[in-house]
């Protein structure tokens, strides 16, 4: 039926009639030539177009139980610490401070991503942290989602360190927050099948990355922009890499939760190491 429309939309008069269950395009004699050729056209457009279409990329589990876990782990240690909670300072032994995690505190660079001044940090962090969270973890699968994300964040606090007087501190879950947009623009930018792609199109995700990391990263009397950008990066290095994991690796449930076990144990030895000797 496709393709007797295909001839009529050519002019070509055409009726289809079925022969011991196969079907058959019947035209006038002296059309058999021309509706070959639109038959031949017709295929050749379909299998160029088939060609030039950008690949469905794939979505895997865990995104939900990721950002579940990140919330609860944020918002605990939220009420440990916040005025209006339990009051407990955690901020002494795990926030970043540069001059610290240079001369060896490298926990700090994990333990002051789940640390916030007031409810109104711990609000946006965990409202941008849901969102982006739960988008990579579909993208790559919750567990690798947030082996990635922590992994980024605590990269991008040790850089921001390295480039910070001594005595510069930063807590929040913010540098994190924007790996998990660089490990999304990253996969975006991973290179696809289609070869007909223009340069502007091609990069157009690095582009929309920028302009939101500018648009909510930049803004706010305390926030540490230097932190933001440099979880964006971490996030666009790690991405990379995590972006170009095996499918079957991704797909797989055993390998997801290995990793996100894996995070919590970091994030939980961290703490463990900050409070122990301090």
């Amino acid at each position: 039926m496709e393709l007797r429309l295909v001839l009529e939309a050519a002019g070509i008069a055409a009726g289809a009639q079925s022969r011991r269950g196969r079907w058959r395009l019947i035209v006038a004699a002296e059309d058999v030539s021309a509706a070959q050729r639109e038959l031949e056209e017709y295929r050749r457009e379909n299998q160029s177009r088939s060609t030039e279409t950008v690949s469905v990329t794939p979505t895997y589990a865990g995104a939900a139980i990721g950002v579940v876990v990140y919330a609860a782990v944020v918002v605990v240690i939220g009420l440990s610490t916040l005025p209006w909670g339990l009051g407990g300072d955690l901020f002494t032994p795990g926030e970043m401070q540069a001059g610290k995690v240079l001369a060896g505190d490298a926990w700090r660079c994990v333990t002051a991503l789940t640390l916030h001044v007031d409810e109104g940090h711990l609000a946006s962090n965990l409202l941008f942290g849901i969102l982006f969270g739960f988008l990579a973890g579909r993208t790559v699968g919750g567990g690798i989602a947030w082996f990635s994300i922590v992994s980024a964040g605590a990269v991008g606090n040790w850089l921001n360190a390295l480039v910070q007087q001594p005595e510069h501190r930063s807590v929040g879950a913010s540098t994190a927050v924007f790996a998990a947009l660089g490990l999304l623009v990253a996969a975006a930018l991973r290179p696809r099948r289609s070869s007909g792609e223009s340069l502007l199109r091609r990069w157009r995700p690095l582009v929309a990355g920028v302009m939101l990391l500018a648009l909510i990263g930049v803004g706010g009397e305390r926030t540490d922009v230097t932190a933001h950008v440099t979880g964006f990066f971490a996030g666009l290095l790690i991405g990379a890499i995590s972006s170009r994991i095996p499918t079957r690796w991704l797909a797989d449930e055993r390998t997801q939760w290995l990793a996100g076990l894996a995070t919590f144990a970091v994030v939980t030895l961290a703490w463990v190491v900050a409070l122990s000797v301090t």
